[in-house]
């Protein structure tokens, strides 16, 4: 009785360790293609301003082959246009990520930085005023990222920020 326990015993340790190995050299199942996720805001107001108020904007990211990173090579890869004016409002670059084991997959999230604008009026008043009748702008971004071989991935579109015009 106590020999069939026994080998019950190693079979299960053998059976974990063995289904442990398989998770561990399993690719990650994700597209060449990089694709993107809206995480969050640090907050959900800004005060508009020249550089006068921050928030922090969280995505999450998976690459199938990646090559997010840039390592030594220049130029951006995070695009943020602006839903107001649909000009690009800021730039971002990635760094390198580093290969971890035989599978090249990487997933995480990435934090940004923004910095506040103007809020933008009607009637051909000037941006950054602060007119009575126009005391908030809804600003929201449409975001994307381009991995190292051109890759274009989804567009993702944030919830509005208030910015306060007063």
């Amino acid at each position: 009785m106590k020999t069939i326990g026994s080998y019950s015993y190693y079979l299960v340790f053998a059976l974990i360790c063995v289904l442990g190995l398989v998770e561990c050299i399993n690719a990650p199942d994700y597209s060449d293609t990089p694709s993107i996720s809206f995480i969050g805001f640090s907050k959900n107001t800004l005060v508009q301003g020249f550089n006068s108020d921050t928030l922090i904007l969280s995505i999450g990211f998976k690459d199938g082959d990646g090559d997010i990173g840039f390592g030594n090579q220049s130029g951006e890869n995070i695009f943020l246009t602006d839903n107001r004016t649909g000009d690009v409002f800021d730039r971002f670059r990635i760094p390198s990520i580093p290969e971890e084991g035989a599978n090249n997959g990487v997933a995480g999230e990435i934090n940004m930085v923004l910095l506040t604008t103007c809020c933008i009026f009607p009637d051909n008043i000037p941006n950054c005023e602060k007119p009575e009748q126009y005391p908030t702008n809804d600003l929201s971004f449409t975001i994307y990222i381009v991995d190292r071989a051109g890759n274009k991935s989804n567009s993702i579109v944030t919830p509005d920020i208030t910015l306060f015009c007063q």
